[in-house]
């Protein structure tokens, strides 16, 4: 199986940075597309951005500007670098990585979220 451990989340007030971490492990053959989501209370969970095997990159229009991810192909990795935060950030972030392991198998994983909070 394929397991997506998340770090990096906290409390930071408005306008400061935070840089989150996400490390696949287990018997993964190519990770596709990996990618950050995040859910506020009372709302549906949103996609905030997703980086291809290639490096291309996708933002939702809420942090196009402010946040930048990325990956460590070599250490199945992916980052969420945010700047400018404002209180509206504020939600779980979830990992998230689309996985071919065991050679066989492709299936969508995800982490445990880790909890960031943009307040003075």
């Amino acid at each position: 199986q394929v397991q997506l451990v998340e770090s990096g989340g906290g409390l930071v007030e408005p306008g400061g940075s935070l840089r989150l971490s996400c490390a696949a492990s287990g018997s993964i053959n190519t990770i596709y597309d990996m990618g950050w989501y995040r859910q506020a209370p009372g709302k549906q969970r949103e996609q905030v951005a997703t980086v291809t095997s290639s490096g291309s990159d996708y933002y939702a229009d809420s942090v196009k500007g402010r946040f930048t991810i990325s990956r460590d192909n070599a250490k199945n990795t992916v980052y969420l670098q945010m700047n400018s935060l404002k209180p509206e950030d504020t939600a779980v972030y979830y990992c998230n990585a689309a996985v071919l392991f065991r050679w066989t198998h492709y299936d969508n994983f995800w982490g445990q979220g880790t909890q960031v909070t943009v307040s003075s």
